[in-house]
């Protein structure tokens, strides 16, 4: 299909941190709860994107014991969502959202959130398609605002398991724990060889059901209507 790009409305000055990579589930989540402890404590707005509603709940759970109130907004509280989104901007606001819930909408900053460093997205796995992954990190930085977004992954979130060969998990695993010279750019490189062999393998399941498609309406065109 022929595309067109249209430029932005104004220039995106969102700051995308590296990605912080873990060598399972438990630790990652631990940090994640640190690292919004952290940024609350510096009254910077926080939107934290899960993959499933069942992470978000644990996720408001763990937040809940250590002091922290934060607004889950997930397909489960489809009648606060519009007043979840309207408070993700307020200067020490979190926000736990799954990648479906309040698309489309723009968060506005609160007084003096912009001088902080604007909305910061933490997204705690990769997923499958790295657009899903830019919609989640565009919640940031929209209309020329300030904002940041980084990843938060672990050897055991799903995307690994699924796509990455087990030899190959293993490695990473030993290099994550040993932390040999180039580890980081290791651990980085093997998400995003992952994502792109997810990725790969969806186009090819969308090729092949529109070819089952083409054959389907020729084989029916003999066929008339009256």
């Amino acid at each position: 299909m022929p595309v067109i790009s249209i430029p932005v409305n104004r220039p995106c000055i969102r700051q995308h941190w590296p990605d912080r990579v873990f060598a399972d589930e438990a630790a990652k989540w631990r940090a994640v709860v640190a690292e919004v402890e952290r940024l609350h404590a510096l009254r910077r707005p926080v939107l934290v994107g899960t993959r499933i509603v069942l992470a978000s709940e644990r996720l408001w759970q763990a937040l809940g014991e250590r002091g922290l109130e934060a607004r889950v907004l997930n397909v489960t509280r489809l009648k606060e969502e519009a007043e979840i989104v309207a408070l993700a901007g307020e200067p020490g606001g979190v926000v736990i959202a799954t990648n479906m819930a309040g698309r489309g909408t723009d968060i506005k900053l609160g007084r003096g959130v912009a001088a902080l460093g604007g909305l910061h997205v933490l997204a705690t796995e990769r997923h499958e398609s790295g657009r899903v992954d830019r919609q989640l990190f565009g919640r940031a930085g929209r209309q020329g605002d300030p904002g940041s977004a980084q990843a938060w992954v672990s050897v055991e979130d799903e995307l690994i398991r699924r796509y990455l060969p087990r030899a190959a998990r293993e490695a990473l695993n030993f290099a994550l724990h040993a932390r040999p010279r180039g580890w980081e750019a290791a651990a980085h490189s093997a998400f995003a060889l992952t994502q792109k062999r997810a990725q790969t393998l969806a186009a090819r399941q969308r090729q092949a059901v529109l070819r089952s498609d083409t054959w389907l309406e020729e084989s029916l065109s003999f066929a008339q209507t009256h």
